[in-house]
């Protein structure tokens, strides 16, 4: 700044202005010296030596002079003199007439002229109010100032401040709390006066530099004292106009990092539960403890139907609602230029998909047991039936046969009973091999319930080890008896061949009958109408037999009616019934009735069972007619969906709409999922395990449907980001829609990523000018994971971050530096004072204290605090 032209010394000679201009510049250098804890009483004497010169030089400039002079000669004074005088031309400044000689000698002139040179450069010039600057920005700050206020009229830095309202005015438009203004009167400057320099002293630490009667008492007060006291006015108001800029810098960073620390709190606490929820699942859908019974059985495929309608879709949702938090937070915290995200560990997004794929996995492991479990216990059920058939009609025909092999009857019978005795046994021996099959049967079917683990094992190898003994007994009884009929047969000579021949053909034919009721009262298992076609077929050849069985059994009867007729015609006189078997006609005409009875029944039974095959065939078909329309339906989406996300044209606002609407109609088909559901508990209440009609089983429609809501979901969730980065960037739509073309372009295999080499080439195209050192660096940012693709939202955060700014943390800091009053430090009541109360409490809550050489107690290091909210450190 040009030295002022009108700097007058004749006019020191005026004992009014030079009293003032003392009081006044000697108040303004102790406003500065004081800084320093240094002060001066006698403006001409105190600066004689220089070192307070130079000391004061150095508070107001903010720099470091050369080493001053200590010693007490005139040639030192000179030394440091002249050194304060070369830092003031070096700053631009023209001295006239000033030497170092008269400073040190003590003139007033003189030293009161360099002191108002000082003011001029660096407290007037720098002041700038609509391209004007030093002493006309400064009276047209006051003019601005005080015009709404009444008898107040700013034109000159003399006249117009002697009544004191133009003080009182400039105190009252910064801070009105502390002037009444409407109680000030015109007629009183004194009062004016006083008030305006005793609320500066007291509220703004500005220092009396006047009095009031040195300005009422004076026709023309000194122009360059006013000007020196309205400039500390206009530093004191201009600071707390900074202050207050920097306070609401630092409360929109603060109100940032507040929202994304909720938001990663949410997301922990969400993570969390859903985790722990996955946790406790898992075990009980990897319980394969069986169930003895089917009923048991069936209540945990009941179970398990619950967890799949009712206990799970809500959980699918949060895993969703998990995702689309996660990324919508980390575009929050790209846009506010903050680091990315870490979860706690073992809750990563990834984390999350692994315990999600963990439990699909043995929900699908569980569902196959299940109807393993349900077909196994099936089998057994008909299994453990049929050997207690089997067992009870092989008991009942052993019942009393030990005690009748070890009658010794023969040792006192007569030749003819001898004999019928011994055709009796070999009757019997048929008899005993003809039910082999039948033990050999019943053992077979314990040992195929023992591997299958039946519950009731122990129960049944004890009946089959009873059957089995008894059965081995039964062998050396009839040997050993055999033998001593054959000891005697010689003995005998007689013997009724009649009978003989009723007991051989009686016997099979009674063993067939047996059989044959067996077999009709037999139940039966099937899954399919070929099945019980199959078995249809096989009882109507069993009736294609019951004429030749019934030729035989009139066969039979006519031998016996042969007998009757002998004995009659002879008059034989028989003692008892047929010696070589128990059998009767009776017995025969009873069980045969016994079989006819049993045909029809058996009839009834296969149409009963072919018709619930035939409604098991209908279940299939409509369960296959809506799942073969539903699953390629779900992939036509699916693919739809990526065609979308590549493909859409317009405003990112239409493309949202455009996607809600199609994620409407997706959840508007709904309800053809939920009655397919329905068909399938049918099917499964029904027992059916196989459909050759579909390839595609409900497993396969829910899997699709869940993946299809989760993409759909996941689209819009980067649309809404891409949103936020334009409005968080400033971005505007032809920028977005020129990016997603570049991008677009390069994405040669449409799958919506590029690869490393597709992303650099997009670059070059773009302008960019990489080296390999610069495109490492640039893959880190948009490639963090280091997988060597980039996602068109990494793609979008990045041009985003190249055509927009935002907050650093050096300017976060260098806003707390005017809070702080250019302090490395701050203090608890400093922010309390400058910022809101949560957000001040905040910040002293995370601060560190201050370890520096200058500080104080209680003084705050804003320095570490302001790196670590952009993550350049710890917080």
């Amino acid at each position: 700044m040009p030295q002022e032209d009108d700097w007058d010394r004749d006019l020191l000679l005026d004992p009014a202005w030079e009293k003032q201009q003392r009081k006044t510049f000697t108040a303004w250098c102790n406003s500065h010296l004081r800084k320093a804890g240094t002060q001066i009483e006698n403006i001409e004497e105190d600066f004689r030596d220089g070192l307070k010169l130079m000391l004061l030089l150095e508070v107001i400039s903010g720099e470091r002079l050369a080493k001053p002079e200590r010693g007490k000669m005139r040639v030192h004074k000179i030394s440091n003199v002249n050194k304060a005088l070369d830092f003031i031309a070096s700053k631009g400044v023209k001295l006239v007439s000033i030497g170092a000689e008269e400073i040190v000698d003590g003139n007033a002139k003189m030293t009161l002229g360099m002191i108002w040179t000082i003011i001029l450069r660096f407290a007037i010039q720098d002041i700038s109010v609509e391209e004007t600057s030093a002493k006309e920005g400064l009276l047209l700050w006051c003019q601005r100032k005080t015009a709404p206020y009444k008898n107040v009229n700013i034109q000159n830095f003399h006249i117009s401040w002697k009544d004191g309202l133009g003080f009182c005015a400039l105190i009252h438009r910064h801070r009105p709390e502390l002037i009444d203004y409407g109680k000030l009167r015109k007629d009183d400057p004194m009062t004016n006066l006083n008030t305006a320099f005793d609320v500066a002293e007291k509220y703004l630490d500005i220092p009396k530099m006047l009095d009031a009667e040195d300005i009422v008492g004076t026709a023309r007060p000194d122009e360059k004292a006013i000007m020196t006291y309205v400039s500390s006015f206009y530093h004191a108001f201009s600071g707390a106009q900074k202050a207050e800029t920097a306070a609401n810098r630092i409360c929109k960073v603060l109100a940032v990092n507040q929202e994304n620390e909720q938001l990663m709190e949410d997301y922990e606490k969400l993570a969390s539960d859903l985790l722990e929820w996955i946790r406790r699942t898992i075990p009980w859908l990897e319980n394969r403890l069986p169930e003895n019974t089917m009923q048991a059985m069936q209540q945990k495929l009941e179970d398990f139907r619950d967890y799949r309608r009712l206990h799970k879709p809500p959980k699918v949702q949060e895993k969703c609602q998990l995702e689309i938090n996660f990324n919508t937070l980390q575009t929050k915290l790209r846009l506010s230029n903050r680091p990315a995200f870490m979860p706690s560990e073992g809750k990563m997004v990834s984390d999350i998909n692994n315990a999600w794929g963990n439990l699909e996995g043995a929900e699908k492991g569980y569902e196959e047991w299940l109807l393993n479990e349900i077909r196994r216990l099936e089998r057994l059920d008909h299994l453990a039936e049929k050997f207690r058939q089997k067992a009870a009609i092989h008991e009942a025909w052993t019942e009393g046969k030990e005690d009748m092999l070890q009658k010794r009857d023969y040792e006192t019978a007569s030749l003819s009973e001898i004999k019928a005795l011994l055709k009796k046994h070999e009757a019997f021996e048929s008899d005993l091999a003809a039910h082999q099959d039948r033990v050999e049967q019943i053992a077979a079917i314990a040992q195929e319930l023992n591997e299958l683990d039946y519950y009731d094992s122990p129960s049944v190898n004890a009946r089959c080890q009873r059957i089995c003994d008894q059965w081995d007994a039964l062998g050396a009884l009839t040997q050993k008896r055999s033998e001593a009929l054959q000891r005697t047969e010689k003995l005998l000579e007689t013997i009724d061949q009649l009978y003989l021949e009723f007991a051989k053909r009686a016997a099979p034919f009674n063993n067939w009958m047996e059989g044959a009721m067996e077999d009709l009262q037999d139940t039966f298992i099937v899954h399919t109408i070929e099945e019980i076609q199959g078995l249809s077929t096989a009882h109507e050849q069993f009736k294609a037999t019951l004429p030749e069985a019934d030729k035989e059994r009139q066969a039979i009867l006519g031998i016996h009616n042969e007998i009757a007729k002998i004995v009659q015609t002879y008059h034989v006189n028989m003692a008892g019934t047929n010696p070589y078997t128990t059998i009767n006609p009776q017995e025969i005409n009873a069980k045969w009735d016994k079989v006819r009875q049993l045909v029809p029944q058996r009839d009834q039974a296969l149409i009963e069972e072919h018709a619930r095959q035939q409604n098991n065939e209908r279940l299939r078909r409509q369960f296959a007619n809506q799942a073969n329309i539903i699953g390629p339906w779900i992939q036509n989406k699916m693919e739809e969906i990526g065609r979308i996300s590549i493909e859409m044209h317009g405003t990112l606002e239409d493309q949202l709409t455009h996607l809600r609407q199609y994620e409407k109609s997706i959840v508007n088909y709904k309800p053809k999922i939920d009655q397919l559901e329905g068909d399938h508990q049918l099917i499964q209440e029904a027992l059916i395990f196989d459909n050759k009609h579909t390839n595609y089983t409900m497993e396969h429609i829910r899997v699709g449907w869940e993946q299809l809501l989760t993409t759909i979901a996941r689209t819009i969730n980067e649309i809404e980001n891409q949103i936020l980065t334009r409005d968080a960037k400033g971005i505007s739509q032809d920028q977005l829609n020129e990016f997603r073309a570049s991008f677009n372009h390069f994405d040669r295999k449409r799958t919506g990523i590029m690869d490393a080499e597709d992303f650099k080439t997009c670059l070059i195209s773009m302008g960019y000018n990489l080296g390999e050192n610069e495109f490492s660096r640039i893959m880190s940012i948009v490639d963090p994971n280091r997988m060597g693709i980039v996602t068109f939202q990494a793609f979008i955060d990045f041009m985003s971050r190249e055509t927009a700014d935002t907050d650093t943390a050096d300017q976060v800091m260098a806003s707390f530096k005017v809070l702080a009053g250019d302090k490395n430090y701050i203090l608890a009541d400093e922010l309390r004072r400058e910022l809101p109360p949560d957000q001040a409490e905040y910040c002293i809550a995370r601060m560190a204290p201050y370890t520096g050489p200058d500080g104080v107690p209680g003084a705050l290091d804003y320095m570490s605090f302001s790196t670590a909210l952009y993550g350049e450190s710890d917080l």
